[in-house]
């Protein structure tokens, strides 16, 4: 088991047990800054459809896999648990988001494996908790948005609940399965002891409400469906153009200020019902149907040049295509080239941080299942007719 870069954490070797979207979005974070990284698949079976992932060449596949080698190993097959175990005893970090008694049933959670490595960090990632009520229930994005809250306070006032766009609670717990990750490897630095963490949909769902949930918890504000509008700031939201919309986000007095000399309504300043943040926040159906009025007269370029020429934050609202081609987003480089061996050249979203002296790269794409089992193998010291003995016993 290589390490593969010279990147931020080319130095750590981590073992891939993730399917779908939560936890093939943890390892990706570790894989796109350099860890080696073995993507552990079932075998092929035969007669077998496309799994809860998607096509393997579909976008949303392999935009979740790059930068990975890819073994194929049956974890139920005692040499196939057998080699597993040769792999965990060089590794420092094992992912799986299976359901939570499915590591206990193949004897891979972390109470069987530390004995073989004191040093491992072993991250799993669930619907809904390792214990409690719902811990053996199935998780699914959608359904972590509904039980987690976000649902309810997003659309349209009265429209009923909507989910969000994007898999919040996947992706969330993802990141926050990676962030736990690496301060797994730090503390053991210090300890020189691995351990076992843990995370949700559900956890980083009810964790990504934030200042929603801390106006409850606070204040016994029960926030709601606000649509377009910022919840508690006015004016801040979506509003209409003579040819589309634009997002205005008016914070403090003296962005509101700047606005108010935009629209050409300075007497805003002073009127008591628009004076105050309070008074806004009071009189919001009335500000934002006189705003509605002022911004119907312009296009939407013309607003955002005008309301951003003046300092106050005035944006577009874009398709994905034209979020794509922007040209602030082109300068950022989120989308990356990467050669495939049978797609050729496509182009993959990339990381949202940049470190300048390290950066992230698109080293490879997606690979083929199995596509590195032989290698692999034989970085464990197993010659050819050992691999084939493997596979003969359905092993690999």
């Amino acid at each position: 088991m290589t390490t593969q870069t010279n990147l931020p954490l080319g130095r750590f070797k981590v073992l891939d047990l993730t399917r779908v979207r939560s936890g093939p979005t943890a390892v990706r974070q570790l894989a796109d800054w350099g860890a080696a990284v073995i993507k552990i698949e079932q075998p092929t079976q035969p007669g077998q459809t496309i799994g809860l992932g998607g096509p393997r060449h579909g976008p949303d596949f392999q935009n979740l896999h790059r930068n990975k080698r890819s073994l194929s190993l049956n974890l139920k097959e005692p040499a196939g648990l057998e080699i597993f175990k040769r792999l965990v005893e060089q590794a420092d970090v094992v992912v799986e988001n299976y359901r939570p008694e499915v590591k206990f049933r193949l004897g891979i959670d972390y109470e069987s494996l530390k004995p073989l490595n004191p040093g491992l960090v072993y991250a799993s990632i669930s619907g809904f908790g390792q214990s409690g009520p719902y811990s053996d229930l199935p998780g699914y994005d959608q359904v972590a948005q509904g039980l987690g809250g976000l649902m309810s306070i997003t659309g349209l006032p009265g429209q009923g609940p909507v989910r969000a766009g994007i898999p919040v609670a996947d992706l969330t717990a993802g990141l926050y399965a990676a962030i736990g990750i690496l301060v797994a490897l730090l503390e053991r630095q210090v300890s020189g002891e691995g351990q076992w963490l843990h995370t949700s949909l559900l956890q980083a769902q009810v964790a990504m409400l934030d200042f929603q949930a801390a106006r409850w918890l606070m204040e016994a504000d029960l926030p709601q469906q606000a649509g377009n509008y910022h919840p508690t700031s006015v004016p801040t939201g979506l509003y209409p153009t003579s040819d589309g919309h634009i997002n205005l986000a008016v914070a403090g007095s003296e962005i509101y200020g700047r606005f108010c000399r935009v629209i050409g309504r300075e007497e805003w300043l002073a009127e008591a019902k628009f004076a105050t943040p309070e008074a806004r926040y009071e009189n919001r159906a009335e500000m934002n149907q006189a705003i509605t009025d002022i911004t119907l007269t312009r296009s939407s370029a013309e607003w955002t040049r005008l309301f951003n020429e003046a300092g106050v934050p005035c944006g577009p609202v874009n398709s994905i295509d034209q979020t794509l081609a922007d040209p602030q987003v082109k300068h950022l480089g989120l989308a990356q080239p990467v050669n495939h061996p049978v797609l050729g050249w496509i182009e993959l979203l990339g990381q949202a941080v940049q470190l300048e002296r390290t950066p992230f790269r698109m080293r490879s794409a997606t690979p083929e299942q199995g596509q590195h089992t032989a290698e692999i193998l034989a970085e464990l010291g197993l010659d050819r007719d050992q691999i084939d003995e493997l596979r003969e016993r359905g092993a690999i």
